[in-house]
């Protein structure tokens, strides 16, 4: 795309950045849109957020998306921000208002479930319980988002119980802390199984879960997206389970932001996630 002076310019914060995919996952929808706009990557320091986010907004910008460690520092400077964002406490995009405001949301929560409804169309969410592993940043979007869908009952579990107690006890539905070492037990009768911890990403250690008394019916996610196929979707792709794999997340929680800020509500499809992958390759 050749920008003219009208360009609307919209980009990712974080420290380091030069991980993430989203400059080439916006880049690839202002391309098929034929949008008059950019998307850059833009490593921050913490202690530069505040000015940084300032002197963004200050040159004309859009908005941005923000990853760690800034989340919860963007959640604090904005002048409004979304029912979501509050409950999770923290923000993973900003948009700059007209009138000179800035707003915040947390659109993480939002991709986990546009992701289950892609991958898998015909599974009911209100049909069980649902069990989540882990108790960091992504569980907390994907338990209100759960809660918001109207799940039935939630069970959490993490290696630090405390933590899954702590997180329990701040969000405003019902949450049936299970121990760790009861997690496979937890799993009876369930109708999805997420994992959202580290666990089973390349480099990191295998998440080690029996599932063979789990429903063929339940459908198991992974917000892990390397590999697409992590331990655990393979063993439940075996046992007879549904499989969701984490790249369609990322994917689904760029679109709030990208309407915000070019103005189109872009679609999520197999070109799109053969482009972003190839990154790796």
């Amino acid at each position: 795309m050749i920008l003219t002076g009208k360009a609307a310019v919209a980009g990712v914060m974080g420290w380091p950045v030069t991980h993430s995919k989203s400059p080439r996952l916006h880049g690839f929808w202002l391309e098929k849109y034929g949008i008059d706009g950019t998307y850059i990557p833009m490593e921050v320091t913490p202690d530069n957020f505040a000015k940084a986010v300032h002197g963004m907004q200050a040159a004309g910008m859009r908005g941005c998306n923000v990853t760690v460690p800034h989340k919860e520092k963007a959640l604090k400077i904005a002048d409004d921000a979304s029912a979501r964002a509050h409950k999770i406490g923290a923000a993973n995009t900003l948009v700059f208002k007209e009138d000179g405001s800035i707003y915040a949301d947390n659109t993480d929560g939002f991709g986990f479930m546009e992701n289950l409804k892609a991958g898998a169309p015909d599974w009911d969410l209100k049909a069980g319980p649902a069990v989540v592993l882990g108790a960091g940043g992504a569980a907390r979007a994907v338990l209100v988002a759960l809660a918001e869908a109207g799940c039935p009952e939630i069970r959490l579990t993490n290696r630090t119980k405390e933590r899954a107690i702590n997180l329990a006890d701040e969000l405003d539905h019902t949450i049936h802390v299970v121990d760790w070492n009861e997690r496979e037990e937890s799993l009876a009768g369930c109708n999805l199984l997420t994992n959202t911890t580290t666990l089973g990403m390349t480099g990191q250690h295998l998440l080690e879960i029996d599932i063979f008394d789990m429903p063929k019916t339940a459908l198991v996610s992974d917000i892990v997206y390397a590999p697409l196929m992590t331990n655990l979707l393979e063993k439940a792709h075996v046992h007879g389970c549904s499989v969701v794999d984490g790249l369609g997340m990322l994917l689904h929680q760029a679109r709030p932001g990208f309407k915000e800020w070019f103005g189109t509500d872009p679609e999520v499809d197999a070109k799109l996630r053969e482009f972003v992958l190839a990154e790796d390759e």
